[in-house]
């Protein structure tokens, strides 16, 4: 029986402690997703930062300054990402009004972002 009540015991201090060991890991994880957004990477070039971002030598820019093994992130793809997304929602705004559906929104969003 005492063996029991301390298994359970120590059951539910793992249980409990679980989540303020991996308080920090999801911070990180947060503050690495956020940096490639703004980078506005993608595909290959997003799953390498990510992995060299959640490495422990990886400084994240807004807990001061970067660590030196950081890329370089240029402010334009930034600046035409929130470009592109207000062409985004003026053009889903278009084939809202317009009650386009199907193949016929497809082909006007398409033509709508292209410019």
């Amino acid at each position: 029986m005492k063996k029991l009540i301390a298994l359970v015991g120590l059951g539910f201090a793992f249980v409990v402690s679980s989540p303020v060991f991996a308080g920090d890991q999801q911070e990180k994880m947060k503050g690495c997703n956020k940096e490639a957004k703004e980078g506005g990477m993608k595909g290959d070039e997003r799953k390498a930062f990510m992995k060299k971002c959640l490495s422990k030598e990886y400084t994240l820019k807004a807990n001061g300054a970067a660590a030196a093994a950081t890329p370089a992130i240029p402010a334009e793809p930034a600046a035409s990402a929130s470009t592109q997304q207000d062409r985004m929602k003026a053009c889903n705004a278009d084939a809202k009004g317009k009650g386009l559906k199907g193949e016929e929104r497809k082909t006007f969003m398409s033509s709508c972002l292209k410019g």
